[in-house]
């Protein structure tokens, strides 16, 4: 296919995506091409997978039909800024559907031309919205599409990470996989200097810069990075302690968006692990089960707990 013939193509799916319906005749005015014309570059569009219908009639009539599979979208600049925008807020606060909105966040900055991510960043930097509930974990959505596409591409990243006890230092790291558990997100990934697996928190890392280098994919110790990361998050070290036993099914639970921090004990009751280093966050992650519970935790978790509830009593009595 010819340049001239590729942009008058993909100038005809443009105009069948914008409207329901186009006559034949309208069609090839716009193109300035002749009706044998057209319909050979409909013929061509069907054959790369796009189910353009054809109406009999004066003129005849073209619509782009749904089809079985999700052809390529061509979209206008304008088009482009909205979605990536929309993904890139989006990106931090689905739940269930994270990785779907990271991968397609990733192609899309992938192929974005440079003369629209700078509306794309100033777009993201002004607009403010307002959130009425709980979404689930946030995160910079710049570094979650920056690690996204390197967990995709297997591609080492270089990053400054601030340790536990808030010591500065450079790492070095293949990428695995991104996850979201109770309000934060960590990116599992094989320490290259350390020669080891490690969970790295985003909100602890900064500067993060793909390197070029592709690696073939590191399988996760266990086969099971979910599994992996649950047993790592369980293990970490935390200032404060707080496990609730829940009468609830796990899966109930782990809809709340605590994913690796609820271990199934039966088919009616999990175990919740709301252990963290601030006080606020294992009261947040306590606040968000729906169901009883009973809690094993430390004395200074239990003061801070119920100096919150007198505090919410007295203000609602």
């Amino acid at each position: 296919m010819t340049s001239d013939m590729t942009a008058r193509v993909l100038r005809l799916l443009s105009l069948l995506q914008t409207r329901r319906e186009w006559a034949g005749e309208e069609l090839a005015e716009r193109l300035r091409v002749t009706a044998r014309t057209l319909r050979r570059d409909i013929d061509r569009l069907r054959d790369m997978g796009y189910p353009v219908h054809s109406a009999r009639g004066h003129g005849g009539g073209y619509r782009l039909a749904s089809g079985t599979a999700l052809p390529p979208l061509v979209l206008d600049d304008d088009e482009a800024v909205v979605v990536a925008v929309a993904l890139r807020t989006a990106a931090g606060g689905l739940t269930g559907m994270e990785d779907s909105a990271l991968q397609a966040l990733a192609k899309l900055e992938q192929v974005l031309p440079r003369r629209l991510r700078g509306r794309v960043a100033a777009l993201q930097t002004t607009l403010t919205g307002i959130s009425w509930e709980d979404r689930g974990p946030r995160a910079d959505p710049a570094l979650l599409a920056t690690l996204a596409g390197a967990c995709r591409d297997h591609e080492i990243v270089t990053f400054g990470y601030t340790t536990r006890d808030g010591t500065p230092a450079p790492r070095r790291a293949e990428p695995c996989h991104l996850i979201a558990s109770g309000g934060l997100w960590y990116l599992l990934a094989h320490d290259t200097d350390r020669d080891d697996w490690r969970l790295f928190r985003l909100d602890r890392m900064a500067d993060p810069a793909p390197t070029g280098r592709r690696v073939p994919p590191r399988p996760v110790p266990g086969g099971d990075a979910a599994a992996f990361v649950a047993a790592q998050l369980t293990a970490a070290p935390a200032r404060h302690r707080a496990v609730a036993t829940v009468d609830a099914p796990a899966d109930h639970v782990r809809a709340r968006g605590l994913g690796p921090r609820v271990q199934a004990l039966d088919d009616r009751t999990c175990r919740v692990d709301a252990s963290g280093d601030a006080l606020t966050r294992v009261a947040q992650t306590l606040a968000a089960l729906d169901a009883d519970y009973t809690l094993d935790a430390d004395p200074a978790v239990l003061d801070h707990l119920r100096t919150t509830a007198d505090r919410m009593r007295r203000a609602t009595a």
